[in-house]
C-alpha cells in the first residue's frame, strides 16, 4: 500500500529536539541534528550543526569534510521514521539508495560551529498493515540561507522478527565474529592524516583493495552492528575515489550509490575503483563496487572536485 500522508501527527507542529536514541547514536557528541518539526503532511524541516572540528570529519583545507553531510542527512533517517511517522524502536533501517550533490564552496570553514537547515519531502511512505516498511526522502539542504546541497534516498524498514529470519546466523553482533583487521594503505594516499582512520587495505592490483572494517573504530562503529555499517562504505568510496585521483588536494562532491547486499564482517570485501568519464561540466567522475564471495555489496559513481579551494 501507498500512502503520502501520516495519520499519527497532524501538520504544523512545535520544533523537537533530537535524542541520542532518535538518531541511533550512543555517543551524544556525534549527534549532528538539533531539531525538527513537521511543516505539512510528509514534509519537515530538520536543523543541524557542524563542530568546528570533528575527530574523523575533520576540516581540511579551510572546507568541513563533504561526508559530514551524508552523515548528517542518515541521522535524519531514523529520527524521522521514529519520531514522524512511528516506527518502533528495534526495527532495522535497510539502506537501498543515496545520491547527493553539493556546491564546494558552502563547505567553507571558519573555525565557528555551521547551522544547517534540512527542507525534507517524503516522496513514498510505503505501508503494510499501517506500519511504515518503507520511505524516500527528498532533500534540499541550506546554510545561511543559501542552497548547499541535494539528496535523495530510500530505505526499507524490518521488523526485529523479519530481520533475523533474514539475517540467519549473521543477524546477532555478539555472535558474529570479524576477520582481523588487514594493514592499512598509506593514509595520504587516500585522503587521510591517520592510519586508523583508513578503510583501505592493500589489495593484488591497482585500484584495487581489501575494505579495511575496524569494529573498535569510534565514529564508524558507534555501536555494535552484525554488519559493515553504511557510512563506512561511503568512506571506502571516498578514500578509492583519493586513491585513484591524479591530482591533490582532490573533494567528492557527489555520489551515487546502490547498495545491493549486507557487507559481512567476518569474510574480506573487495573495493575497486576506475574512471568513467566526466560530468557536463568536466569535472572527473568514477565508479566505484565493493564485492564480496562474488557478490556485489554496493555500487556507486563519484563526482569530483579537483579544483584548490581555499578560505572564503
Amino acid at each position: 500500500m501507498l500512502s503520502t500522508s501520516c495519520a499519527l501527527v497532524s501538520a504544523a507542529q512545535a520544533p523537537t529536539t533530537v535524542a541520542q536514541r532518535s538518531v541511533h547514536k550512543r555517543n551524544a557528541a556525534e549527534v549532528l541534528l538539533t531539531g525538527w518539526r513537521r511543516i505539512a503532511d510528509d514534509r519537515f524541516v530538520v536543523t543541524a550543526r557542524w563542530p568546528p572540528g570533528h575527530a574523523f570529519y575533520a576540516v581540511r583545507d579551510h572546507r568541513h569534510d563533504p561526508l559530514l553531510l551524508t552523515e548528517t542527512i542518515r541521522q535524519s533517517f531514523p529520527l524521522l521514521a521514529h519520531e514522524a511517522y512511528g516506527v518502533p524502536f528495534g526495527h532495522h533501517l535497510v539502506w537501498d539508495s543515496f545520491a547527493w550533490c553539493l556546491n564546494p564552496d558552502l563547505l567553507r570553514a571558519d573555525g565557528s560551529a555551521a547551522e544547517l537547515e534540512l527542507r525534507v519531502t517524503a516522496r513514498e511512505v510505503v505501508r503494510r498493515r499501517e506500519n511504515v516498511v518503507a520511505l524516500s526522502l527528498a532533500y534540499d539542504v541550506v546554510r545561511h540561507g543559501r542552497p548547499l546541497a541535494t539528496a535523495v534516498s530510500r530505505f526499507t524498514i524490518q521488523a526485529p522478527a523479519v530481520y533475523r529470519r533474514l539475517r540467519g546466523d549473521h543477524g546477532d553482533p555478539a555472535a558474529v565474529r570479524p576477520i582481523p583487521v588487514p594493514p592499512a594503505v598509506d593514509a595520504r594516499h587516500v585522503g587521510r592524516t591517520d592510519a586508523g582512520d583508513v578503510v583501505l587495505s592493500p589489495a593484488d592490483a591497482p585500484h584495487r583493495w581489501q575494505l579495511r572494517v575496524d569494529t573498535d573504530h569510534p565514529t564508524l562503529f558507534d555501536h555494535p552492528v552484525d554488519h559493515a555499517p553504511g557510512m563506512l562504505l561511503l568512506e571506502a568510496v571516498r578514500q578509492a575515489a583519493h586513491a585513484v585521483s591524479e591530482r591533490t588536494p582532490v573533494s567528492v562532491i557527489a555520489m551515487d550509490v546502490r547498495f545491493h547486499r549486507y557487507a559481512e564482517l567476518d569474510a574480506p570485501s573487495w573495493v575497486e575503483a576506475r574512471r568513467t568519464g566526466s560530468d557536463v561540466v568536466g569535472r572527473p567522475r568514477l565508479a566505484v563496487t565493493c564485492s564480496q564471495a562474488d557478490g556485489e555489496l554496493f555500487s556507486c559513481t563519484v563526482t569530483l572536485d579537483e579544483e584548490p579551494r581555499g578560505a572564503a
